[in-house]
């Protein structure tokens, strides 16, 4: 286990801040706390829940540039995308203050019985591994439902965010969350199999690569712990001939290239009609290279490095390996440490490695189909799900 972590810019590869990692000693004491703090958290009303997660949504708005920049430093997002992503977290919280009572009312349902509900009670410790692709949100986006209904976790962020962690929880605190509630651990994976093993977890959810996924679901299983997975998407985009592909075009920059390409749901497979695919690429072309990539603090900057080298070089690995398959490069495909250029690829084969692998960045393969039912067999041949567009 390292001794502690270094959170690196992507975009100047400076190092900005490092953490200590702590033992396993002081993570038992960590899941002790929590495994006491939610005995208390869970005899609190909806409303007494409520209030803390209206606090945590001020917290988060009043100190939302502060929290925007730690983030675009630690993982290279721009600045405005990282503002947005504040506010949609302070949001969620806003929601789930008002609307989880309701959510969780008991379902009565009809039986041969006199009276059969269903009824919603807290698992207990949430053992939560999450992405730096979205450091707030994807800790927010399970965090507030969980805690809102009565749970308390522990959160083993991704290294390269851990200064995001960190901050996060001390919003919990300063937001009068009690101690133990919303707890982070400073640690790499070594740790993550021991606390999963113990009694005080009740469950598990992860949002990452498959091979993470597949070790913690072994280790869950074995352990008969409840388990909450996610693990990437290979999204296809359907364009049929009948398409306004202006908006078309315009939506597939959009969801390919946000968050420089690192998103879970974005758009990663363009399945094109023959017909309209030649108008279909120039105008996707237009929309990339009218894409400005630099510093994500430059206001004028609309396309971030890559969270990390490795990542960058990946993906570049990827691009190398498709073209070697017959796909031709139209626009793009050049890497300076994490900076990689919006990339569009042209005459991809669905045995292309961008067609049978997620792609982590901004990289859009374009793949001709003769009609709709075409484009949508080649859709279904993908091991991942989450999300699909069809415009027509």
């Amino acid at each position: 286990m390292p001794s502690s972590f270094f959170s690196i810019n992507p975009y100047t590869l400076e190092k900005v801040a490092e953490y200590p990692a702590i033992t396993m000693t002081e993570a038992n004491k960590k899941l002790e706390l929590a495994h006491g703090a939610q005995v208390h958290w869970a005899t609190l009303s909806f409303e007494d829940r409520a209030v803390c997660f209206r606090r945590l949504a001020q917290y988060l708005r009043t100190h939302q540039q502060d929290l925007a920049v730690l983030l675009s430093t630690e993982m290279g997002k721009i600045l405005a995308e990282s503002r947005a992503e504040i506010e949609k977290c302070a949001g969620h919280c806003d929601y789930f203050a008002q609307a989880a009572e309701g959510l969780l009312q008991p379902d009565v349902i009809s039986t041969d019985a006199s009276d059969s509900r269903v009824i919603y009670e807290p698992v207990g410790v949430v053992l939560a591994i999450m992405p730096w692709n979205f450091p707030f949100w994807q800790v927010f986006r399970y965090g507030a439902p969980a805690l809102m209904a009565g749970n308390v976790t522990l959160l083993k962020h991704a290294p390269n965010v851990f200064g995001c962690a960190l901050a996060i929880e001390k919003a919990f605190l300063a937001s009068g969350f009690p101690e133990g509630v919303f707890q982070t651990l400073i640690s790499d994976v070594d740790i993550i199999a021991p606390i999963l093993q113990d009694d005080r977890i009740a469950m598990v959810t992860l949002t990452g690569s498959e091979r993470a996924g597949a070790a913690v679901a072994q280790i869950a299983g074995t352990n008969i712990k409840k388990v909450v997975l996610e693990l990437g998407g290979s999204d296809p985009f359907l364009v049929c001939a009948d398409a306004d592909l202006d908006l078309a075009a315009a939506a597939a920059v959009q969801s390919r290239m946000m968050n420089a390409g690192q998103v879970c749901i974005a758009a990663k497979r363009f399945l094109v009609d023959q017909s309209i695919k030649t108008e279909f690429v120039e105008r996707v072309k237009m929309g990339i290279e009218k894409l400005v990539q630099g510093d994500p603090f430059d206001p004028n900057t609309n396309l971030g490095p890559l969270a990390r080298l490795d990542l960058a070089q990946q993906l570049e690995t990827q691009l190398q390996q498709a073209l070697k398959q017959g796909a031709v490069l139209i626009s793009g495909g050049k890497r300076q440490d994490c900076n990689f250029q919006a990339t569009l690829l042209d005459a991809v084969t669905p045995d292309s490695i961008v067609f049978q692998q997620e792609t982590f960045g901004p990289l859009a393969p374009i793949v001709g189909v003769k009609n709709l039912e075409e484009a949508v067999c080649l859709a279904n041949q993908s091991r991942y799900g989450l999300s699909a567009a069809i415009w027509t």
